[in-house]
């Protein structure tokens, strides 16, 4: 398999040049991850390097493995023919960590907690208790934490001891109902909590029919500035923001674009949903539609720009990484995007001449024979220079590696960390070797690289701390 068996959209110059840059917080370079995969913008990215080999620190056991709100996916699509659907709504599966310092946090779907564990021996530091699932990471900043819950409330903690700052309920009122084994708002919290410029961001809300609210909330005074009413989408999975736009996954729906600013709502994207999504320079990439598919979209459009095969996506540093059910590879994105441009104009070229000897042809009027055979000559010419770009191209492709780690995806200096069943693996950035693996319980969901530790949580809810093993250690 090539890159072309990847990619299959034909317009792709903007996918490298809009992935050029990654939106790296200052707590990346720290060794700080204080909100789920990092960043706002979700990009998996630790720049402080963790090197393999590494050996277990602790393991955290919790009373209840998670209880995800949902299963999974029906089995096919009978309507259309689709087999082997992924899970669009896996966004609770696993306990997901955020942490800074010598603490780490998450939030439990089956005990209605936060917890904070210290970070050297994986001990209860304290607990928050909720009134409903707390089903996403909490998000931490500036020695607070903020999480959302089933209750249908988001609480402002104090992360030195799990104190309640505020408290915050954006639905219309406190109104239970059964979900899941227990009573729960009829607005649950399942966005997460984004944290930018003062403001925290959080949606509420599952049926359409009964309002979903997207809101922004003053950090300090926990006072609503606004609030958006969705009645024909929910919000489910990890918001995303950049300093313009606040990205609302809905499930197993296209995401929501808003104005940060005041919520307006801008758009609805183009494509089969997800709860996975990754921002870089206000282009969306998200998934996994119904067969693993990843669909990027760029700022200012509903529709899709380019769509490649995949379950992840981390770009840094020249590079993209493309993580499938079967393999891990890396592609020089500039010399790639230098090739598309031109791959891009040829295409756009070939699109306006057959249109133009569409129209000859529909003339019966009038002889246009020299015209459409001159037409057809360079459609002939344009579809040998398109087969030479599309060699070249092939060049794109830096490494590729069989990868059987097909969960999570996050990187670590040079390190590319992965997730599979009952194993995790490291992956040396630039050559693609197989550094290391070592053993979990359970599907690897949540990945995690935090100071000096490696955490990986699965689906049975195991919660482990690895870090690096002595020089002499050899590698399994």
């Amino acid at each position: 398999m090539n890159i072309h068996s990847i990619f299959r959209d034909t317009s792709l110059a903007l996918f490298c040049t809009l992935l050029s840059g990654s939106l790296l917080t200052a707590s990346a370079a720290t060794g700080d991850w204080p909100t789920y995969r990092g960043d706002n913008a979700r990009s998996g990215i630790q720049e402080h390097t963790l090197q393999p080999p590494l050996e277990l620190a602790w393991v955290f056991k919790p009373k209840q493995a998670p209880r995800p709100a949902w299963q999974g996916e029906a089995k096919w699509d009978g309507w259309n023919k689709v087999y082997d659907l992924k899970n669009r709504q896996d966004f609770d599966h696993a306990f997901h960590l955020v942490g800074a310092g010598d603490a780490v946090y998450f939030g439990s779907s089956s005990e209605d907690k936060v917890f904070c564990l210290n970070a050297d021996d994986g001990k209860v530091r304290w607990v928050f208790y909720t009134e409903g699932p707390v089903r996403l990471a909490p998000t931490l900043h500036e020695g607070f934490l903020y999480a959302g819950s089933d209750d249908g409330f988001i609480y402002k903690l104090r992360a030195s001891d799990g104190e309640l700052v505020w408290k915050v309920r954006p639905g219309p009122r406190d109104y239970r109902i059964p979900g899941n084994g227990r009573l729960i708002s009829a607005w649950p919290a399942r966005t997460g909590v984004v944290i930018q410029d003062g403001v925290a961001f959080a949606g509420v809300g599952m049926f359409p029919s009964e309002g979903v609210f997207v809101c922004s909330i003053d950090i300090e005074t926990g006072n609503v500035l606004w609030k958006t009413e969705q009645t024909d989408l929910p919000a489910q999975g990890y918001l995303v923001s950049s300093s313009t736009r606040l990205y609302v996954p809905t499930g197993r729906n296209n995401p929501v674009v808003l104005d940060i600013a005041n919520g307006k709502r801008e758009r609805v994207l183009e494509g089969q949903g997800g709860s996975y999504a990754l921002l870089t320079d206000d282009a969306l990439v998200f998934g996994p539609g119904k067969t693993g598919e990843l669909r990027m979209v760029e700022d200012g459009s509903k529709d899709q720009l380019a769509t490649f095969q995949g379950n992840h996506m981390i770009v840094y540093r020249g590079r993209s990484y493309l993580h499938s059910d079967t393999d891990l590879q890396a592609i020089d994105r500039h010399r790639y995007m230098e090739l598309a441009t031109k791959r891009r104009d040829l295409y756009q070229f070939r699109n306006q001449l057959n249109d133009r000897l569409k129209k000859l042809q529909a003339d019966k009027d009038t002889d246009h024979q020299s015209d459409m055979e001159s037409i057809r000559k360079d459609l002939v010419s344009l579809a040998k220079d398109l087969d030479g770009i599309t060699e070249e191209m092939k060049e794109c492709l830096l490494w590729k590696q069989p990868c059987d780690y097909p969960f999570s995806l996050v990187l670590s200096g040079d390190v590319l960390f992965t997730g599979g069943r009952n194993r995790v693996g490291a992956f040396d950035a630039q050559s693609g070797k197989l550094l290391w693996n070592g053993a979990v319980q359970g599907r690897a969901l949540g990945l995690a690289s935090i100071q000096a530790h490696f955490y990986v949580s699965t689906d049975l809810g195991l919660v482990y701390a690895f870090k690096a093993a002595p020089q002499q250690a050899s590698l399994r």
